[in-house]
């Protein structure tokens, strides 16, 4: 289970990455703006899952 949380993790980090560049390229701020609070999403659930190995072992 944690696996596939770490996954979702890195997904919603690289969609985030995928959305800046896109919305960078076409000049939409609001999909820019989009991609960065997915990358947050992301980092946030990665260092959760992370914390959570570190107290489990």
């Amino acid at each position: 289970m944690a696996r596939d949380k770490k996954n979702k993790a890195k997904m919603d980090q690289l969609k985030g990455k995928g959305k800046e560049a896109v919305g960078r390229a076409t000049g939409n701020e609001r999909l820019e703006a989009e991609g960065r609070a997915d990358q947050v999403k992301g980092d946030a659930r990665q260092a959760k899952e992370k914390a959570k190995d570190t107290f489990r072992h």
